[in-house]
């Protein structure tokens, strides 16, 4: 299920492009004065270990950036709700500038989709002749856009639009419907007459509904894989997203009357995410980041970056910033030039790296490419990378990676002053210990360890949509669908439940990922970063214990109760990948469509078929 390329020299959008389309719509927002509420969708189950504290003490950037975008545009009268800080946000309640709003954007990660579905049902049911226009997006909506769409007659709910893309796509969309509004005239009305004269078909990145019966559509309209942004400079300022952000409540179900304070930003969201590249050389069958991508790796401008991290600190006191990217150290040239930039970076006479802190992803095999330049790395503020490790066999996947190629790594990470943060994959074929080598799980936490680990992330392997493994393990009869009678639910597939294993004991791969991370974060190990040799890590690495150990007693609070079900309960199994059950075609009819599901509609609500296996217990 990756998603298929474009042609080639079609990919990205044409320079300028995101730029001139903002400043079209700067000229008739005016005469429009859109509302517009975007919800980030978040189920709180997901609190637990590698997660727990960023899931909720960081802004997700996409969601800003789809606020920055459309205050940008013109639309000032804008707010971002986080379900992280407003758990009971109702969607049905929402009012913005004394009013229902015009818009009601969701988005959402795959894990997330039951709170996201959840809010789109509780908007529908707002009054017809005031209903915003729903318009979903997110990770969840890149891959499996039908998921968001209602298929039972009895619960029709569902969004009137999906936006498969990034920000050009959505304000594409705007363009159009604007185009076709009459003065006053709901929103929701004009995006179904641009519908009906097929004014949407020639923007790709959108799926729709066409024809309706017992209200449920008869097809999905799918228009086409996006062109993404390659200059990431022509993005609009992130400052303006945290200008949106809806304050904490604990029990509120709506808005208040103003936006979050600037003073207050720095203590809710004190790790600011940040867009910086994207892209990744590798082609791993279980990342769905290279065909995303198109194949193409794209960036911001060494300046803007450093332009982006001063106003963020100047204007709320920003001080950390995670890089949204997908390998930052992808090309080297391109990345010394961003860190030399960073390093040598002052504004007002301040110098940026004294202000600014910052983190990301690499691969082992890059941090080895750059060895020679780590000092500079941190010198440009950077104090964490997180590494894909996965596995230090190269047994699951082969990145370059070996024991020695790792453990040289950390060690200069640790030289330079950064601290490395491994992240591993466990799989079906992997044990707990082995007594020989370094192929079980915690001989490898052992290594990895020894080598200067400062966190540690271990997952289960676990299906992911867009990725070339998706299907193959439905159809290999792996992927669980029950477990003593509870179902595995979307919220499980985060990597922390066992929920797709071939093992006789599938719950021994269970308990082995609780083992892991207790071999890693326990006051032992605390206590000897505490009072071990002072270093510019081994703080940081004290830290990380007491998150691990606090974050390790949700893992075992969530996930025991799976464990205990997949020892004792009757297992049974998906014989196939989830389907859609309204049929998903292309603009011109075909049945080809780029974002749709390989099989046919199926009655079984949009799961495949599960068939009971026998597993052995004990």
């Amino acid at each position: 299920m990756e998603l298929p390329r474009r042609t080639r020299g079609d990919e990205l959008l044409r320079p300028g492009e995101l730029t001139t389309l903002r400043a079209r719509l700067r000229r008739i927002a005016p005469s429009h004065d859109l509302a517009t509420v975007i919800a980030c969708a978040f189920d709180h189950r997901t609190r637990m270990l590698p997660f727990i504290y960023a899931d909720t003490r960081m802004a997700p950037a996409g969601v800003r950036g789809i606020g920055s975008a459309m205050v940008d545009a013109g639309f000032a009268k804008t707010r971002v709700v986080l379900q992280q800080w407003n758990r009971h946000f109702r969607p049905s309640r929402m009012r913005l500038d004394g009013r229902v709003p015009d818009l009601f954007m969701v988005s959402s990660m795959g894990l997330h989709s039951g709170r996201c579905m959840a809010m789109i049902r509780d908007a529908r049911r707002i009054d017809p002749a005031h209903r915003p226009l729903i318009i979903a997006g997110g990770p969840h909506a890149v891959y499996q856009p039908y998921e968001l769409f209602g298929g039972d007659p009895a619960d029709p709910a569902g969004a009137d639009v999906v936006v498969t893309g990034e920000e050009f796509v959505l304000l594409s969309l705007l363009e159009v419907l604007l185009s076709t509004r009459a003065a006053g005239e709901p929103m929701l009305s004009a995006f179904r007459r641009a519908r009906d004269a097929g004014a949407l078909d020639a923007i790709p990145g959108l799926v729709y509904p066409r024809g309706e019966r017992d209200g449920v559509a008869e097809e999905l309209v799918d228009t086409g894989v996006q062109r993404l942004l390659g200059d990431l400079d022509e993005l609009p300022d992130p400052v303006l997203g945290y200008r949106l952000l809806e304050a904490p409540s604990r029990w509120g179900t709506t808005l208040r009357a103003d936006a979050v304070p600037a003073s207050r930003i720095r203590r809710l969201t004190p790790i600011s995410s940040i867009v910086l590249t994207f892209g990744c050389k590798f082609a791993c069958q279980y990342c769905p980041i290279p065909a995303y991508n198109q194949r193409q790796h794209r960036l911001k401008s060494p300046g803007r970056i450093a332009e982006e991290m001063w106003r963020l600190y100047r204007e709320y006191g920003l001080r950390y910033f995670f890089g949204a990217d997908d390998n930052f150290f992808n090309h080297k040239a391109r990345t010394l030039d961003i860190v030399e930039t960073l390093a040598r970076a002052e504004f007002d006479g301040v110098r940026l790296r004294r202000k600014a802190r910052w983190h990301t992803e690499v691969t082992v095999h890059d941090t080895l490419q750059m060895k020679e330049h780590l000092p500079l790395v941190r010198e440009s503020g950077c104090r964490a990378l997180w590494l894909g490790v996965e596995d230090l066999t190269a047994t699951l996947v082969n990145k370059g990676q070996s024991v020695d190629k790792t453990t040289e790594a950390f060690n200069r990470l640790r030289d330079a002053g950064i601290c490395p943060m491994p992240m591993m994959m466990h799989h079906d074929s992997q044990p707990l210990y082995s007594r020989a080598g370094n192929y079980g799980l915690l001989n490898q936490i052992k290594v990895l360890r020894r080598a200067g680990a400062v966190s540690l992330q271990v997952l289960m392997l676990t299906p992911s949509a867009g990725t070339k493994l998706y299907e193959g393990t439905f159809t290999g009869g792996q992927v669980i669908d029950r477990a003593g009678g509870a179902r595995a639910e979307p919220h499980m597939y985060d990597g922390n439940y066992v929920v797709a294993s071939g093992h006789r004991r599938p719950w021994r791969k269970q308990l082995n990922l609780l083992a892991g991370y207790l071999y890693f974060y326990n006051p032992v190990w605390f206590a000897a970063a505490l009072l071990g040799r002072k270093t510019k890590v081994s703080q940081r690495a004290a830290m990380m214990q007491v998150v691990g150990m606090l974050g390790l007693v949700q893992s075992v609070r969530r996930t025991s109760g799976w464990a205990l079900r997949l020892m004792f309960g009757r297992i049974e199994r998906l014989a196939g990948p989830p389907v859609s059950r309204v049929p998903v075609r292309g603009v011109d009819g075909s049945a080809s469509a780029c974002h749709g599901p390989s099989d046919a509609p199926s009655p079984a609500a949009g799961r495949g078929r599960a068939v009971p296996l026998p597993i052995a217990v004990g």
